[in-house]
């Protein structure tokens, strides 16, 4: 298959928009702490603009508070999904409500559509 057909295969099977948000994101796992670049995120999870340290467990479950402003924050449990190019790919595992009403209405505000960004939370919630 050609790169071309992959990406359009790859975007057909995407059920969840994914919103270009540039922040910082505080990640955690156990003791060790560390920052990353967010390049976009989705209702099912982020991408960031690197890899992850080498004293980072794949395996385990990492924390992500993204940063909205001084009192909003998204917070979610996430596993790696993926690692290349300088990029890697959380998958989100759990996420409170008051996360998920704030990546909502991010997702809504960017993708200018409240219907469309309702059909992506009903269609995480049927995915549970």
């Amino acid at each position: 298959m050609t790169d071309t057909r992959k990406t359009a295969a790859a975007h057909e099977r995407r059920k969840f928009s994914r919103i270009l948000f540039d922040a910082h994101v505080e990640l955690a796992q156990g003791e060790f702490h560390w920052r990353a670049s967010l390049l976009d995120i989705s209702l099912k999870g982020l991408l960031l603009q690197q890899t992850l340290p080498v004293e980072v467990v794949h395996s385990e479950p990492i924390l992500v508070k993204i940063l909205l402003s001084d009192n909003t924050s998204i917070a979610m449990s996430v596993t790696v999904a993926h690692q290349h190019h300088n990029q890697t790919g959380l998958m989100c595992t759990s996420i409170d409500i008051d996360s998920v009403s704030h990546l909502r209405r991010l997702i809504e505000l960017n993708l200018g559509d409240a219907l469309a960004a309702e059909r992506e939370l009903s269609e995480l919630i049927s995915d549970y």
